[in-house]
């Protein structure tokens, strides 16, 4: 990433890594509430995914509101830094979620038989629509967070494309996130490369927050 810079303006580097990002967080989120409704009779299916679409659209936009302010404030990058790491951490742990809950999910986001077994997400465990609708805003508040921080933490210096990234964040939940979750399990390279992208920001936010930091700590050891 360093030595993009060489090739490309910071403009364009912080454009490409919230699209990466974007992309990344977007369809992990859709494949996460595909399985949470998963469990769901054929009629709750849909309106718990649609449930889920509308909570992630709207939390990202209080979110949005609320996250780029408080990144002003001292302390708060290294923190939202450390907070991307675990996003790392749990991210990587979901990318390597086994294929029948992904195809549980796959199913569920589309309402179709995709594995030809004659169900729709019939391997998935039964569970109450008041169950489904925890699991999924519990969820959106979760990713919805790390997606406007791993955003902010990216094009922080840069406000129109901070703008373009939030406002791509909620378009993709809201149009897009059940094509998107199917585009992340046919390769899954995208899904990483936003992995790395999201890595790479958290480290930086940890740089930049340190070094934020450090003149306070100094003068009062001093």
């Amino acid at each position: 990433m360093f030595e993009l810079s060489q090739y490309l303006s910071p403009e364009i580097i912080a454009f490409l890594m919230v699209i990466g990002i974007d992309l990344a967080l977007a369809g992990d989120n859709a494949i996460v509430i595909g399985l949470a409704a998963a469990g769901l009779p054929k009629e709750q299916r849909n309106k718990a995914i649609l449930l889920g679409v509308i909570a992630a659209t709207v939390l990202r936009i209080i979110f949005a509101l609320v996250t780029t302010q408080l990144l002003q404030i001292v302390g708060l990058l290294l923190a939202g830094g450390i907070l991307l790491l675990w996003v790392c951490w749990k991210m990587w742990r979901e990318l390597r979620t086994s294929h029948a809950d992904e195809a549980a999910a796959g199913e569920a986001l589309e309402d179709k038989d995709l594995n030809h077994d004659g169900t729709v997400a019939g391997g998935a465990p039964r569970k109450t629509f008041a169950q489904a609708a925890w699991q999924i805003v519990i969820a959106d508040v979760s990713m919805s967070l790390d997606n406007v921080l791993a955003v902010a933490g990216a094009a922080r210096e840069h406000p129109y494309i901070l703008a373009f990234g939030l406002l791509l964040s909620i378009a993709l939940m809201g149009i897009a996130a059940s094509y998107i979750a199917r585009l992340l399990q046919r390769y899954r390279w995208i899904a990483y490369a936003g992995l790395a992208i999201i890595l790479y920001v958290a480290l930086k936010m940890i740089y930049e927050g340190f070094h934020e930091i450090y003149p306070y700590v100094n003068a009062m050891a001093g």
